[in-house]
């Protein structure tokens, strides 16, 4: 720094921006190396149809840290660009679902500079948890067993279906430390249960189990504790067998109504229009098996999965 004549003025000499220019630049570089190098944390495989997604992070109660939010988003993009699975069941390995953003990560302020990297997707494509700003077009299941708080409730909302273990938790936790809902947690709570029960929720961070989120629709099962992966799967499964096009256009046609809608002529119109290519592609098919015998009675039998 020099000081120059009477004015005071201060001239940062062009060396001393250079250094500072210079340690960005290794600080970002180290940080894309420790990305790409970094230990696997997500989990993917294929069960027939269904595209089972984990959080592999059993020590840190699988909260997700930067590299993981990287792979989780990378995982959900392969998923949607994948023409042979139909639906993802998301879960969390040795007993949780997720905790949240990494705590220790956070708080050291200067290895978040890694969230603008040149080479990681915008903040628009990718959230600090991943995959939750990203709009599927294919039915996505959270199997959740142990905690799902903070970050990792706002993967659960992520998903279409949520199927609790009896023994889980959900709530934001992150009340306690002055952390934002940022993942779409504020968006999607209220919508899936109401602004006074998201309102309670998201104000005092309480606990919530699954008895309670089931009598308010937070979750959409409850199932023994150990099971909710399987349980999950299977429903998965069954989903897969129905008419695809079908299934992911009432799909979207249902977000359509619940999100940006702007009057229900308008949500009517838009679920008129959608489906009109269905009818062509897979109604008139349907219509046929039916009238040759198939599903009489209300009947699901062929499309019951058998694992």
């Amino acid at each position: 720094m020099i000081l120059i004549g009477g004015n005071c003025r201060l001239v940062y000499p062009r060396c001393l921006f250079a250094i500072g220019q210079r340690r960005i630049r290794n600080f970002g570089l180290t940080a894309i190396r420790k990305l790409s190098s970094s230990k696997k944390t997500v989990d993917v495989e294929t069960v027939g149809k269904v595209c089972l997604i984990a959080i592999n992070r059993p020590e840190k109660k699988n909260a997700i840290d930067t590299a993981t939010a990287h792979q989780l988003y990378r995982a959900f993009q392969d998923f949607e660009k994948n023409d042979r699975v139909g639906v993802a069941v998301l879960y969390g390995k040795g007993g949780n679902f997720c905790s949240g953003f990494d705590l220790g990560e956070l708080a050291d302020e200067f290895r978040n500079t890694c969230y603008s990297m040149p080479d990681m997707p915008s903040r628009s494509e990718r959230a600090p948890m991943g995959p939750t700003r990203m709009s599927f077009t294919k039915p996505v299941i959270a199997a959740v067993s142990g905690y799902a708080v903070a970050g990792g409730l706002e993967l659960a909302l992520m998903c279409d279906i949520r199927v609790l273990e009896e023994s889980a938790i959900m709530g934001v936790f992150n009340r306690r430390f002055g952390i934002p809902l940022i993942d779409g947690g504020t968006a999607r709570l209220p919508q899936l249960i109401g602004l006074s029960r998201a309102l309670d929720m998201i104000l005092t961070g309480r606990p919530v189990d699954s008895k309670e989120a089931l009598s308010f629709g937070l979750a959409n099962r409850v199932v023994p504790t150990g099971t909710a992966v399987g349980q999950a799967t299977q429903l998965a499964l069954s989903i897969s067998r129905f008419p695809q096009m079908c299934l992911q256009v009432d799909r979207a046609s249902a977000y359509y109504s619940a999100y940006d809608a702007i009057s229900m002529q308008d949500a009517l119109q838009n679920e008129s229009f959608k489906a009109r290519e269905v009818i062509r592609s897979e109604s008139i098919k349907g219509a046929k098996k039916f009238i040759s015998g198939e599903g009489k009675h209300g009947s699901f039998d062929d499309f019951k999965d058998k694992m």
